[in-house]
Order: C-alpha cells, then structure tokens, then sequence
C-alpha cells in the first residue's frame, strides 16, 4: 500500500478491510515518515504498533 491510499482510507467513512501477516488491522494514523503507520488488531484497540506501510494490504 502506498501514503495516499493510507490517507484515503483515513479520511473515508467506510469500513474498509486491510491487513497485515494476514492479520486484519485498524490504522489509527500515517507516520510522519510517511513510510509508517500506527495500527491496532480489530478488537485490540489498545495494543497499537507501528508497521511499514508497504506490508499493508487492502482485502
């Protein structure tokens, strides 16, 4: 996945699926790098972590 379609999907209303190791995540925001972002397992709100937003993928 790429910065704009992490912004994309930040800024939409709808629920949309992505994953990461096959895992299904929650992006809570886009780094600064531009490179990162903090996401949360679904279910998991309070055990965020910060991936490489190039291992994110949208289902």
């Amino acid at each position: 996945m790429d910065a704009n379609r992490v912004k994309q999907i930040l800024s939409s209303s709808a629920d949309i699926t992505v994953e990461y190791n096959g895992a299904n995540v929650w992006i809570n925001s886009l780094n600064e790098d531009g490179r990162t972002a903090r996401v949360h397992l679904r279910g998991r709100p309070n055990d965020p972590s910060d991936v490489a937003i190039a291992e994110l993928r949208e289902v």
